[in-house]
C-alpha cells in the first residue's frame, strides 16, 4: 500500500535502566555459549514500580509534545504488547490513551505479537488518511519482562528481553518523516509452533516455556527449519513489496530497523535474507536496550532521530515480524531533521 499525505510527527521512548549481559552470563542466568553468539551488551530493565502502560504513557506523551498537536486532535491511539500489561481482563489502551491524550480519543487494544507495533502503524495509517490534512492516530507498545514468570535471559535463544515502552504519532497535517508505504503478510498455520501441546480452558501460573513449545511442534508437526523457512518466504515477500509500492530498491534503503535480536539471528535477518548489511541497521542500539516486544522498530527509529542520524531524503526500512506468524513492513522518507533531535551528522 502507498500512502500519500501520511506523516510521522513525533515519537517517543522510555527505557529502564542497563543490565549487563555480562553479569548476567557470569552469574549464569545467561548461558555463555549464547552469550558469545548475541553480543548484547546490555538490555533495559524497569524498576519494580513501572507497569507496562504507563511506560507507554510516558513515550506517548514525549511523542505528543514533540508533534506539537493537542491531544484532543488525535482521532485513535492504538496499543500493542505481548506480556502482561498490569491488570487482567482491564483495557490497557483505553488507560494510555486516557492519560497521555485525553477521556475522549478511541482505544484500540492490539495482539499481534512483536509485530504488533508495525502492525498498529499501518492500521493507524488507514486512520489517518481517511480524513485527508486533518487526521491524526498515535501507536503505543508497552512491554515488561520478569522472573518468575518470564527469564528475560533465557527464554528464546537469540532474543533477550528488554522493558520498554514506544510511540509514534501519525499526522495528515505535516511531519518531520513521510510514510511512503507499507506491507504485510502471513502464514496462519505458524502460529502452532508456540502454541504448545494445546489450549488451555484458564490462564495458567506457570512459568513461560518457549523452547518447550518449539519442541512440542517439532516431535508433533515437523522441523523447525520447514517452520523457519516458511517464515522467510513471508519476510521476503512483503519486503519485496513494500519497497516495489515506495519505488525503491534495498541498495536505496539508508537505514533499516528490525527486531533487536541476537548478532546471529540478525546475521540470517538482514544480510542472509534480506541482503542488506548490518552496518545499516540500528544493531548498536539494539544490542544495549535487548527486545522491547512489540516496539523494536520505533525505539531504533526514535535513536537514529535523537542522535542525528537521519537528514533529509533519507530512507528507511521497517522490518516487523511477529509469531503467529505475522510480517508488517514500512518505508519512511525524511523530509527534514526534527528540531528535538540532534543535527544530522551528530551521530557519526
Amino acid at each position: 500500500m502507498r500512502w500519500e499525505g501520511v506523516y510521522v510527527a513525533g515519537t517517543g521512548v522510555w527505557l529502564g535502566g542497563p543490565e549487563s549481559a555480562r553479569a548476567a552470563m557470569e552469574s549464569g542466568r545467561y548461558d555463555a555459549e549464547q552469550y558469545a553468539a548475541d553480543e548484547i551488551v546490555s538490555v533495559s530493565v524497569a524498576d519494580e514500580s513501572m507497569a507496562p502502560p504507563d511506560m507507554a504513557v510516558h513515550a506517548a506523551t514525549t511523542a505528543l509534545k514533540r508533534s506539537g498537536l493537542d491531544g484532543s486532535e488525535v482521532d485513535l491511539l492504538i496499543h500493542s504488547g505481548i506480556w502482561f500489561q498490569g491488570v487482567e481482563m482491564w483495557p490497557a489502551a483505553s488507560y494510555v490513551a486516557g492519560h497521555a491524550l485525553g477521556r475522549g480519543v478511541p482505544a484500540i487494544g492490539l495482539d499481534q505479537e512483536c509485530n504488533g507495533g508495525l502492525g498498529a502503524l499501518e492500521l493507524a495509517a488507514r486512520q489517518v488518511s481517511g480524513r485527508p490534512g486533518a487526521g491524526a492516530a498515535m501507536v503505543t507498545t508497552g512491554d515488561r519482562f520478569g522472573v518468575p514468570l518470564v527469564e528475560r535471559w533465557s527464554s528464546e535463544p537469540g532474543f533477550v528481553y528488554g522493558d520498554g515502552g514506544t510511540a509514534l504519532l501519525l499526522s495528515g497535517r505535516g511531519g518531520f518523516a513521510r510514510l511512503v508505504s507499507t506491507a504485510t503478510g502471513a502464514d496462519n498455520s505458524l502460529e502452532a509452533v508456540v502454541r504448545g501441546p494445546g489450549l488451555r480452558p484458564l490462564p495458567s501460573a506457570e512459568p513461560l516455556d518457549l523452547l518447550g513449545r518449539v519442541g512440542h511442534y517439532v516431535r508433533s508437526r515437523g522441523s523447525v527449519r520447514e517452520a523457519t523457512e516458511r517464515v522467510a518466504a513471508v519476510v521476503t515477500s512483503v519486503v519485496d513489496t513494500v519497497l516495489a509500492d515506495a519505488g525503491v530498491t534495498r541498495g536505496e534503503i539508508d537505514r533499516v530497523v528490525a527486531l533487536a535480536s541476537g548478532r546471529g539471528r540478525l546475521e540470517w535477518q538482514l544480510p542472509q535474507l534480506l541482503g542488506i548489511p548490518v552496518e545499516r541497521s540500528t544493531w548498536d542500539f539494539a544490542r544495549r536496550v535487548g527486545h522491547l516486544g512489540a516496539g523494536d522498530q520505533i525505539a531504533g527509529f526514535n535513536d537514529l532521530l535523537e542522535r542525528g542520524e537521519l537528514g533529509a531524503g533519507d530512507r528507511v526500512l521497517f522490518v516487523g515480524g511477529g509469531s503467529g506468524f505475522s510480517c508488517t513492513c514500512a518505508v519512511v522518507e525524511m523530509v527534514r531533521a526534527p528540531e528535538w533531535g540532534a543535527p544530522p551528522g551528530a551521530g557519526e
